[in-house]
């Protein structure tokens, strides 16, 4: 993988993938709806909407792996979710498929399966379960990629990003965070690893408190080096407030807009 492109940027997440893959390939094309920062050397800038299928088009060409990190990257209104992680993603998909792309590292969200209750320990092969329209959005990605790999021959990973800060927050990020560090690691396997079909992998560091299994990741890997218990003393009591917040593994995504019986969530 010698040409890759990295969609999204000028994001939180993709502002740290670029400084931590930058020289590693010969070709790193960096796209955003908002003009990122001017290139450095090996890297090209384009700015450029997704939403238009020519736009995708010309960013995608000559390239051999996109990292797919555009859209919107909280809940949000329907609108603004379908035409940034649906519309979008399609769009980059086709592209990549018509341009003779080889893989496509896919940024999806632990929201997937947000609604599993804490305390339970899941792996990818578990029922989606998403806690909002954002995590459906990632879910419906998920399913394009599974149609891509298996209709088009396209190698698709795609990562349930966890709770990417630079150090964990709340009492729920013992358990969820990613480091920037693991990020790039993360990504960076993803993107070289020998060939494989499709996978999902979660995006988590090696947290002790960790509730995600995670079999794909030694199949690219991926082994993470930061643990949030580090940070536990100091922030172990900033609980969710009580509720599906605190009961369920998605965190607050799981409280908004919540109009349903808990008790109903948890006996399924």
């Amino acid at each position: 993988m010698e040409r890759v492109l990295v969609t999204g940027a000028a994001g939180e997440i993709g502002r740290v993938l670029r400084a931590g893959l930058r020289g590693r390939y010969r070709l790193l094309r960096l796209t955003d709806v908002r003009e990122p920062s001017p290139a450095s050397a090996g890297e090209e800038v384009v700015t450029a909407d997704l939403s238009d299928v020519a736009a995708a088009h010309a960013v995608t060409e000559g390239i051999d792996c996109v990292v797919h990190l555009a859209g919107v990257p909280r809940e949000g209104a329907w609108e603004d979710i379908l035409r940034g992680n649906l519309i979008v993603t399609y769009n980059v998909f086709e592209a990549a498929r018509r341009n003779g792309v080889k893989r496509i590292v896919f940024a999806s969200s632990n929201h997937v399966t947000g609604y599993y209750p804490v305390g339970r320990a899941i792996d990818p092969g578990v029922p989606p379960r998403p806690d909002s329209r954002y995590g459906v959005s990632k879910g419906f990605a998920e399913l394009l990629g599974r149609l891509y790999a298996d209709k088009h021959g396209l190698s698709v990973a795609c990562l349930r990003i966890g709770s990417f800060r630079e150090r964990p927050r709340s009492a729920r990020q013992l358990r969820t965070w990613i480091s920037h560090r693991d990020t790039v690691q993360l990504v960076m396997r993803a993107v070289e690893a020998p060939d494989f079909h499709f996978i999902v992998v979660y995006g988590v560091s090696a947290n002790t408190r960790n509730e995600w299994r995670n079999p794909a990741a030694e199949l690219i890997g991926y082994r993470p080096v930061d643990n949030a218990e580090a940070f536990a003393a100091e922030i172990e009591n900033k609980l969710d407030p009580a509720g599906p917040a605190r009961d369920f593994q998605g965190g607050e995504f799981c409280a908004m807009e919540f109009d349903s019986d808990p008790r109903r969530i948890n006996g399924t």
